[in-house]
């Protein structure tokens, strides 16, 4: 079973991270951890947005990294924004491109987008953290 930490950050603000496989299920797994992850801090407004950003994360990781297993990471910025993150071992940056509508996929970044107030890719030594934050709007 994928191991489910929570941590306080010296800013106070908690962060709630899983260890996942690169699996066809681990997207409704890291859904599961952001809305409870939301529900914790009272930030549910968040919630549809942010699972689905972490969807397309967790699913470009699934099929682009290396390794068999990816981080995924929710944290709390400050009072209204929310982090998401998947840390994987693949130091290739995800690439934004446009679709066709013929194609099958290719929109997730697009959407992550369209969807986070901001978005962009940490190296790391040994691969990357791909992140987005979402700010409540209420």
């Amino acid at each position: 079973m994928p191991q489910r930490t929570t941590r306080v950050r010296p800013n106070s603000y908690p962060r709630h991270s899983k260890t996942l496989a690169r699996e066809p299920e681990s997207p409704a797994i890291a859904r599961r951890l952001v809305r409870a992850a939301l529900a914790d801090w009272g930030l549910e407004d968040l919630a549809d947005d942010s699972t689905l950003v972490v969807s397309e994360l967790v699913t470009n990781a699934i099929r682009h990294a290396r390794r068999e297993s990816i981080r995924v990471t929710v944290e709390r910025a400050d009072t209204a924004c929310v982090r998401v993150g998947v840390v994987d071992f693949s130091q290739a940056h995800p690439v934004r491109r446009e679709s066709a509508l013929e194609d099958d996929g290719g929109r997730g970044l697009a959407l992550v987008g369209e969807l986070a107030d901001a978005w962009g890719t940490e190296p790391l030594p040994w691969g990357k953290r791909v992140w987005a934050d979402l700010v409540g709007r209420g």
